[in-house]
């Protein structure tokens, strides 16, 4: 997309354009001092997804604002990373950027997790509410004897893992999964019955302990095998966040029996019908950011 140029009052002259990966590691320290919580590295492994939809508002030299719009198919789109440069807000470098970056999205169905406070602003811009997603954390506690059919990732397993990932997620999304899966500090398990993929799951260093995202499986004891190996080596002490859609009673029923508690929500919304997905075996999303 080629760089659209607003002027905003009282800000000057505003450039929107796709911005390279080594400029968006700020945006991840935006996050971080927003209580975001983002994983290690994760912006190395989701700039590669859709470079072209990662917008950053430039004003001279300066980053000052930013939104990820990622078209993971001719269908679905998701919104992320909409962020102003803390000092700057109320200028209305936001909506610029906002206005600059949607048209890349096309006819798609576009998917956010937006925090409440945002909800009308969302639905002022044709977003519906689907669901909320609520964020536990907690230091884990122990679960029972680790199982024989949750596993570490190989590479015989990457297709198998990408074509059932293509059940819980509303794209295909076979490059990132493998990126995802094989990023070094990732502890990637799946689990496996009669030789076939009933779950998968990823832990990730964070800024703050540990994400696990995403993670997806057939049954609540499948996600509790694979919770539990994903963790068996932490510390006691060390955190684990997992985002939960609301809907997914088990997998509030495995958080808790796991020493987690919730502590945020988000709201997550769509500006079209809602994408077709199995929710039921959506256990932990994978970002809050890409989805």
């Amino acid at each position: 997309m080629r760089p659209t140029t607003r002027t905003v009052p009282a800000a000057g002259e505003l450039t929107v354009s796709a911005g390279p990966l080594d400029l968006w590691h700020e945006v991840v320290d935006w996050t971080a001092d927003e209580g975001w919580n983002p994983g290690e590295g994760d912006i190395t492994r989701f700039h590669p997804t859709d470079p072209g939809g990662f917008f950053l508002g430039r004003r001279g030299d300066r980053t000052v604002s930013s939104l990820s719009l990622v078209n993971y198919s001719d269908a679905y789109a998701f919104l992320g990373y909409y962020l102003v440069a803390p000092d700057l807000r109320g200028q209305g470098l936001g909506l610029a950027t906002w206005r600059a970056a949607l048209p890349y999205a096309g006819a798609r169905t576009v998917g956010l997790d937006g925090v409440p406070a945002q909800q009308d602003t969302y639905r002022r811009a044709g977003f519906t509410p689907a669901h909320d997603t609520l964020r536990y954390s907690g230091h884990p506690a122990p679960g029972a004897a680790l199982s024989p059919d949750t596993r570490p990732v190989a590479a015989d397993h990457l297709d198998a893992i990408a074509a059932y990932d293509r059940r819980c997620f509303p794209a295909d999304r076979r490059e990132f999964v493998t990126r995802w899966l094989t990023a070094p500090g990732h502890t990637a398990r799946v689990h496996l019955r009669d030789g076939e993929v009933v779950g998968y799951g990823v832990l990730r260093p964070a800024r703050s302990g540990h994400r696990i995202g995403p993670l997806f499986a057939d049954s609540r004891e499948t996600a509790e095998a694979l919770f539990d190996a994903l963790t068996a080596h932490l510390d006691p002490d060390d955190e684990v966040t997992l985002d939960i859609p609301e809907p997914n009673t088990p997998a509030h029923t495995l958080a808790t029996t796991r020493g987690l508690t919730p502590r945020s929500h988000t709201v997550r919304m769509y500006t079209g019908p809602v994408p077709a997905a199995d929710a039921a075996h959506t256990f932990g999303v994978t970002s809050l950011e890409l989805g």
